[in-house]
C-alpha cells in the first residue's frame, strides 16, 4: 500500500526547512568571513591645531591653509594606511588642516569607510572610487604580484579623482610612517615642476627597463635630452593644475600601452613615471623618503636606514612591519612602525 499522500507533504516541508536552515548557516558563514577580513582597530586621540595655526583661506581662495593627502585604501595595506594616517596627524603642526583623499575601488568601499571613521572620528577625508577596469586592460605582469593590482595605478589618475579645487595634492603609499610636519613637506616650492619628490642620482636606471627597451633606437633615446634620476613614487607632492594641463595621465597610459606590446620593463607602475618625470622632478630631501625598509621585491630581507637625517620611514619592497611583526620575525626597523599600529588585539592571545 503506497503511503498517504500528508505523509509526502510532511517529508517535503522537513526538505524545505532542512534546506533553508542549511541556505541561513551558509549565509551567516559567508557574512561572517567576509567581515572578519576587516580588522579592528583602536580609536585614535583627537589631534587639535594650536593657536597658531591659520583658520581658513581669504575669500578669493589664496592663503587656504588646507593639506591634502592622497592615500590607497584597500582590504589587504588597511592597517598600513591606518598606521600612516596616525603617523601624519600625530606629528602635524596644524591636524585639522590637513584632508585625506582615499582612493579605493567599488569593492568593501562602506566598510572601509566605517573603519577609517571608527579609528579616527574627527578626521576630515573623503574615499572616491577608483575604476579598476580604467587600467586593467594595461597592465602587465611584473615581478611581484602586489605591484599588479589596479589601484596600484591609481596615483597616475589622482587629477581625475580628487575634485578640480584641489591644486596641490601629497601621495603617500600605505607601507610608510611621517615623523615629521608635513606641512614642511608640503610647503616645498615646485617651481616649474609638476611634481616633487627625493631624487637618487646615482642609481643605476639601465636596471629598470628591459634590453629590448635599450636595445631599440626608438625607446633607448627617450632619456638623451636630460639628466635621468631615480625617484620612488611612494611620497610625491604634484600641482594637480600643471598635472592636467600637461596631460601627463595620457603621457603614462601612453608608456602602459607600450608595454603591452614591447615588454620594456619589469616593475608595475614605477617605470612609466620615469619614462615621463625622470629629470625632470623638482628634488625633496631625502629625509622625507628613507625608503627600502621592506626589502627587494623578491625576498624582502631586512635592511638599515640610509645615512642621514629622517622625517618618513618608507617599507617600500615585499617585507611589510606589520607580516613580519605578526610572524614574529620581525626587523630590527620594524619597532619604528609598532607605535602607530592601531590594531586592536583580542586580550586572550595578547602578550601583554
Amino acid at each position: 500500500m503506497p503511503p498517504p499522500a500528508n505523509h509526502h507533504r510532511r517529508r517535503h516541508r522537513s526538505f524545505l526547512s532542512l534546506a533553508l536552515l542549511l541556505l541561513l548557516l551558509l549565509l551567516f558563514f559567508v557574512s561572517s568571513v567576509t567581515a572578519a577580513e576587516l580588522p579592528a582597530f583602536r580609536e585614535a586621540p583627537a589631534f587639535r591645531n594650536g593657536r597658531d595655526c591659520p583658520k581658513a583661506a581669504a575669500p578669493d581662495g589664496s592663503g587656504d591653509p588646507t593639506i591634502h593627502i592622497a592615500m590607497t585604501l584597500d582590504t589587504t595595506y588597511l592597517r598600513g594606511s591606518i598606521a600612516g594616517v596616525f603617523s601624519v596627524l600625530q606629528h602635524a603642526s596644524c591636524p585639522e588642516n590637513i584632508v585625506f583623499h582615499f582612493i579605493a575601488v567599488a569593492h568593501r568601499r562602506h566598510d572601509l569607510r566605517r573603519a577609517v571613521t571608527s579609528t579616527f572620528p574627527y578626521l576630515r577625508f573623503h574615499i572616491h572610487r577608483f575604476d579598476a577596469g580604467t587600467v586593467r586592460g594595461m597592465i602587465s605582469y611584473s615581478i611581484r604580484r602586489a605591484l599588479d593590482q589596479p589601484l596600484n595605478y591609481a596615483r597616475i589618475y589622482l587629477a581625475d579623482l580628487v575634485p578640480a579645487e584641489v591644486r596641490r595634492i601629497i601621495y603617500f603609499d600605505s607601507d610608510l610612517i611621517v615623523v615629521d610636519d608635513v606641512a614642511k613637506l608640503w610647503g616645498i616650492d615646485l617651481g616649474s615642476h609638476v611634481l616633487g619628490a627625493p631624487e637618487y642620482c646615482h642609481a643605476n636606471l639601465t636596471s629598470y627597463f628591459t634590453h629590448r627597451f635599450w636595445s631599440n633606437p626608438a625607446f633607448a633615446t627617450e632619456f638623451k635630452e636630460r639628466r635621468p634620476c631615480y625617484f620612488n613614487t611612494g611620497v610625491m607632492v604634484i600641482d594637480l593644475w600643471k598635472w592636467r594641463e600637461g596631460k601627463y595621465t595620457e603621457k603614462l597610459e601612453g608608456w602602459m600601452r607600450t608595454q603591452k606590446r614591447h615588454r620594456i620593463y619589469e616593475l608595475g607602475s614605477l617605470p612609466p613615471f620615469l619614462l615621463v618625470f625622470a629629470g625632470d622632478v623638482e628634488g625633496v630631501e631625502h629625509r622625507w623618503n628613507q625608503h627600502g625598509l621592506g626589502g627587494d621585491n623578491l625576498q624582502g630581507l631586512c635592511r638599515d636606514l640610509h645615512p642621514g637625517p629622517v622625517s618618513l620611514l618608507h617599507w617600500s619592497g615585499k617585507g611589510k612591519p606589520w607580516l613580519r611583526i605578526d610572524s614574529r620575525r620581525p626587523c630590527s626597523l620594524d619597532s619604528l612602525w609598532a607605535p602607530y599600529d592601531l590594531l586592536r588585539r583580542s586580550s586572550l592571545f595578547s602578550d601583554n
